[in-house]
């Protein structure tokens, strides 16, 4: 028993197959309805008020990166309410039956702006309130005693997740086109209710770690503390640093709704309110995140040396984690704009090799994405990783990591190419999309599958779904750099100076992505080179 206590290397958690199967069906309604979103909204009645398909579609391109802003939002309500208040089990369940709801509003609603808007926001809430939540509740499932076989569990928890998306990457695009938006929705929605009676059967099983109420030695307890805290002969240079965050973020905040209700030209126009909110809570973070960590040290003695060293440890993964953003800018725009640039293709339904009886329009391209996930996982366990080890270099969490990011910018040279191709009045056969996927799904199972077991070992055990929110609102940035990168080309003097290169928009703004995804990787690298790695699984 000792020696297993000392290896990690103890039985697998019978539970854990409620929790994987829960997985499976809810990414299967997840990305059945995300991956039809965008052709459905561009050839719906929805967006029939606007002139042109290319309205349309950057219209539909909008709003489906707001629709992804909410799901990676609302994991900070998920992970603050099971961790103060219900539990992660109780959370998981009732944001479960919002979801389904949300199914059903698409599916009902299909011609109803109202309506449909609405299912997006239930399925924003209840998705992204389980997101943070069922990763760190399958974490908790293990201990000291068998953590080795966490890695184990996250890795196939990934992996079933992948299982789930490229059935519905195959299936919603026919379903959508065969049987229209009721059904291709509505099915979805069935498994979500599959998925939520599953995750229920398992509630006698489960380990339930139970939610730290008013922890006085908490995250924000903590602080709180060091930007009130008084040091005699210096001044609270941290405090005025968070405070300026505050108030700008109100600032914008105002000036948003003056423009939007005064009509005042004191705010860009094409920002709206989500991406005033956004950018307001990004200062918040970030400048706060700056001052606490100026005067952290001020809360010791008031608080014990555990909780101060455990904040900070969270901010210097929120630096970590902000660094990923421009990866996921890359990432969700193979549901937007690389569907857009593949209804430009030749699907290659004559060549003998093209396999029509799976992919029969550009939407179900995705399906490649966790196709290759879930043969690169093990590819990278088995072969990869290995040999990098005998060769003497340890492919470390951070450095899968930032090399990801590099891969994934990698994948935006190549759909370039290709939109230079296509904009010379080639005709471009779908199948060389294969390559960027290629490299896009490797540098996401760089980045995301590690980040999974990154994110939750080095979260203190009372902010462990505080933190995972934190990892998935990484993702509501890097749709915001979506939006402001097409608001942007909105403004006169960007489209003149992209017309001045001589490549398209669309060619622009993917090599335009691929650099920022370079420079975000060179930062990484330097980054991970100082990061103290911890070691925060749960005592037995």
């Amino acid at each position: 028993m000792t020696t297993t206590a000392q290896t990690g290397n103890g039985p697998m958690p019978r539970q854990i197959s409620y929790i994987i199967g829960n997985e499976a069906c809810e990414r299967f309604s997840f990305y059945g309805m995300r991956n039809i979103l965008v052709p459905f909204l561009i050839s719906s009645i929805l967006l029939g008020y606007l002139p042109s398909e290319g309205d349309r579609e950057a219209q539909a391109k909008d709003i489906f990166h707001m629709f992804v802003i909410g799901v990676y939002f609302f994991p900070l309500l998920g992970g603050w309410l099971a961790d103060r208040f219900f539990g992660k089990y109780h959370t998981i369940l009732w944001f479960s039956l919002i979801y389904c709801a949300g199914h059903a509003c698409l599916a009902m609603f299909e011609n109803n702006a109202n309506g449909f808007y609405t299912g997006l926001f239930l399925i924003a809430l209840g998705s992204g309130g389980i997101k943070p939540l069922v990763v760190s509740f399958c974490g908790d499932q293990f201990d000291q005693t068998n953590k080795s076989k966490a890695k184990v569990v996250f890795d196939a928890f990934y992996w079933i997740i992948n299982f789930g998306s490229f059935f519905a990457s195959l299936l919603a695009p026919r379903l959508l086109d065969s049987y229209g938006p009721a059904v291709a929705f509505g099915v979805p929605g069935v498994l979500m209710f599959i998925a939520t009676f599953v995750f229920w059967l398992g509630r006698k099983q489960y380990t339930n770690v139970p939610p730290s109420r008013r922890d006085p030695h908490g995250f924000s307890e903590v602080v709180k503390t060091a930007l009130r805290a008084h040091s005699a002969g210096r001044m609270r240079l941290g405090l005025l640093v968070a405070m300026t965050g505050v108030t700008t973020a109100v600032v914008m905040l105002l000036l948003w709704a003056l423009s939007a209700t005064v009509g005042l030209s004191w705010w860009p126009t094409d920002f709206g309110f989500v991406i005033t909110a956004c950018l307001a809570l990004g200062v918040i973070i970030a400048l706060g995140g700056w001052g606490a960590s100026m005067q952290i040290e001020r809360a010791r003695g008031l608080h014990p040396d555990a909780a101060v060293d455990g904040v900070r440890a969270v901010l210097r993964i929120l630096i970590v984690f902000a660094l990923v953003t421009p990866f996921w800018s890359l990432f969700d725009q193979k549901a937007s704009t690389w569907i857009i640039q593949g209804r430009e293709m030749v699907v290659p339904h004559a060549a003998w090799w093209w396999p029509s009886w799976l992919i029969d329009n550009p939407a179900q391209m995705q399906a490649l994405n966790p196709l290759l996930v879930m043969l690169l996982i093990p590819f990278n366990n088995l072969m990869l990783y290995p040999a990098l080890r005998r060769m003497g270099f340890e492919p470390t969490a951070l450095r899968r990591m930032g090399w990801g990011i590099a891969i994934s910018g990698t994948s935006w040279i190549v759909a370039g190419g290709l939109q230079i191709w296509l904009d010379g009045g080639q005709e471009v056969s779908l199948a060389w999309q294969s390559l960027p996927y290629l490299l896009l799904t490797f540098g996401e199972v760089l980045v995301s599958a590690t980040a999974l077991e990154f994110a939750y070992s080095q979260a203190p055990q009372a902010m462990k779904g505080v933190i995972m929110a934190f990892w998935y609102l990484t993702s509501t940035f890097g749709s915001l750099w979506v939006l402001l990168t097409n608001a942007g080309v909105r403004n006169e003097a960007v489209t003149s100076y992209i017309a001045s290169t001589g490549l398209s928009e669309n060619a622009f703004l993917m090599f335009f992505f691929a650099g920022f995804a370079f420079v975000a990787a060179l930062a990484f690298g330097l980054y991970a080179r100082r990061y103290p790695m911890q070691d925060h699984y749960r005592v037995a």
